[in-house]
């Protein structure tokens, strides 16, 4: 793309994508391949940016952590660092981290969604509040939890 008349680097494109939010080094390395034909030349790139701070994909696992850990479980949120190339030690540190809260989390989600209708009262109820936390990714572990009524607000403080 021209600007004023300059062709835009690769590395400003990938600035400039990082200024609105983080990415990982992956997702980074596909949307600038793209625009090059040389994969050293976008190698060369993402190299400097991370070198320089401007990219790290710890950083992005932080971030990514905090957008989705009030909507989905653990097992989701791992699923999808993976799909976005962050290598296995990360998301298991990340992982440990969601674990201390993930009862909380889930019985926030289920509030949200279920404060209205209550505990399940038969098993065709709880059939359906089961799948749509496990949708969210909530392990079962946790679900049989929530939905048993033996996890309580008072247990996190709330």
């Amino acid at each position: 793309m021209k600007v004023g008349g300059a062709q835009i680097t690769l590395k400003a494109r990938a600035v400039r994508w990082l200024s609105l939010r983080e990415h990982s080094r992956k997702e980074l390395e596909r949307k600038l391949a793209a625009y090059s034909q040389d994969p050293q030349e976008v190698e060369n790139v993402l190299m400097d940016l991370e070198k320089e701070g401007w990219q790290s994909d710890q950083r992005f696992v932080e971030a990514f952590e905090s957008s989705k850990s009030q909507r989905h479980g653990s097992r989701l949120i791992a699923d999808s660092l993976r799909e976005r190339g962050i290598d296995e030690h990360l998301i298991r540190e990340s992982m440990q981290r969601l674990k201390e809260s993930e009862e909380q989390r889930a019985w926030q989600v289920w509030q949200k969604k279920f404060a209205s209708t209550g505990m399940p009262s038969d098993a065709k109820e709880y059939a359906r509040q089961a799948r749509f936390l496990a949708s969210r990714g909530f392990d079962a572990a946790v679900v049989r939890k929530v939905l048993s009524g033996k996890f309580q607000p008072d247990d996190i403080g709330l």
